[in-house]
């Protein structure tokens, strides 16, 4: 299968969900179930979500993962906001800043089977995730 890689601008709510529809599509076409489809979008809209909230624009990148035994999809979402000051705290379920449930970034980390972090205080935060096919 060739390479592919979905870029999407994240500025509005229409642009999560574009992200999300555009991941959930991806997914399937590489042989996700529909549940799994489904548990990949509500990732990307939880991410995307996060950008508009804190950091008004960024962007979600979406590409496939080939590896040796498994196929799996990517989903790196990047901004240039104001970056998170504590992120092991940001894991935690129940913290938020914004009044939220604060399910955000943790409930991404369990949906996914891996998950990565960097974040800068005023420089942005990236975030990759990736859900590999059973």
């Amino acid at each position: 299968m060739a390479r592919v890689e979905i870029l999407v601008t994240i500025s509005s709510d229409q642009d999560i969900v574009v992200a999300r529809q555009k991941g959930r599509s991806l997914a399937l076409e590489l042989g996700f179930s529909s549940g799994d489809a489904t548990l990949i979008a509500t990732a990307i809209s939880e991410l995307a979500r996060n950008i508009v909230s804190y950091a008004g624009s960024g962007q979600i990148a979406l590409k496939d993962v080939q590896g040796s035994t498994r196929v799996g999809i990517t989903v790196a979402a990047s901004d240039n906001g104001p970056g998170i000051p504590n992120v092991s705290q940001a894991l935690r379920d129940g913290f938020s800043t914004s009044g939220s449930l604060g399910l955000g970034l943790p409930g991404v980390r369990r949906l996914m089977d891996e998950f990565e972090i960097v974040s800068k205080p005023g420089q942005g935060t990236n975030v990759v995730v990736k859900k590999w096919r059973p």
